[in-house]
């Protein structure tokens, strides 16, 4: 059975902005994937659907062989506490210590009373522990977040969803804010957890060099399709020049509107 199934999957915002345009796509349990693409190319928007965040417009989509068209209620928390995702943002409360920041990935299985007393006194100390360990910053556990680097903020992030626990791992454009040399470890580490605990990983990359040095299948997206799906191997100096014509790959270095913006504005 695929993790993912998707049949000429569409969204469309307001009357005519078209995010995503018909994409056919399969993902197989434990598999690693990158996707590439310019800003503005759809990426953020399918992560959303991928993660049941937003319905497609048109198409079927569906998840461990279940139609996201027929889950609601209780059936749509389960299957999205079972996708975690990973934010260009890190999405943290910054004022916050880091325990309660990486215990928060409990908060879709744990009841209110709980979430609340955890607050006053963390619950589930050692799972905070061993997730901080995985991302090798276990001595910040009593830290502010607000007082960590950004890189330092990241593993965090990545922590809370160790500590979730899913089936899969969304990474959309984790480490766009952090240099090179980090920006490498964490794909990396990304990439170790996704292989020793089998889970799926998907991962939105500015970044070309990094898709294709770590991930045996990347996908391009384009103007809400997808032009290739490949193995690094595969992929030719002409398919990149053809999926970045017109658009340069850094968006933050050339002042593009970020994905995760641009699919808010046209809401």
């Amino acid at each position: 059975m695929h993790q993912y199934r998707l049949e000429k999957i569409s969204k469309v915002f307001g009357r005519r902005q078209i995010a995503v345009d018909g994409v056919d796509l399969e993902v197989e349990r434990g598999e690693r994937v990158a996707l590439i693409g310019p800003s503005g190319a759809g990426k953020t928007t399918l992560f959303r659907m991928l993660n049941c965040t937003l319905r497609p417009t048109a198409g079927k989509l569906w998840i461990n062989g279940d139609a996201v068209s027929d889950l609601h209620g209780k059936r749509l928390r389960s299957v999205r506490r079972k996708i975690g995702t990973i934010y260009q943002q890190h999405n943290l409360v910054p004022r916050l210590r880091v325990v309660h920041n990486v215990l928060s990935g409990n908060l879709g299985s744990w009841s209110t009373l709980r979430s609340l007393a955890s607050l006053l006194r963390p619950q589930g100390l050692e799972m905070a522990y061993r997730a901080l360990r995985q991302v090798g910053i276990e001595e910040k556990i009593f830290h502010r977040t607000d007082e960590l680097s950004g890189g330092q903020q990241q593993r965090v992030a990545i922590a809370r969803v160790l500590v979730q626990d899913p089936e899969v791992i969304l990474a959309d454009e984790p480490v766009s804010s952090v240099d090179p040399s980090l920006a490498t470890a964490i794909v990396r580490l990304l990439l170790d957890i996704s292989q020793n605990t089998h889970k799926t990983l998907l991962m939105n990359l500015h970044s070309v060099d990094l898709a294709l040095a770590y991930f045996p299948r990347v996908i391009g997206i384009k103007d809400g399709k997808a032009v290739f799906d490949r193995s690094p191997d595969k992929i030719s100096d002409e398919l990149l020049e053809e999926l970045y014509s017109g658009h340069l790959p850094d968006s933050q270095e050339n002042g593009l509107i970020d994905e995760e913006s641009k699919s808010l504005i046209y809401q």
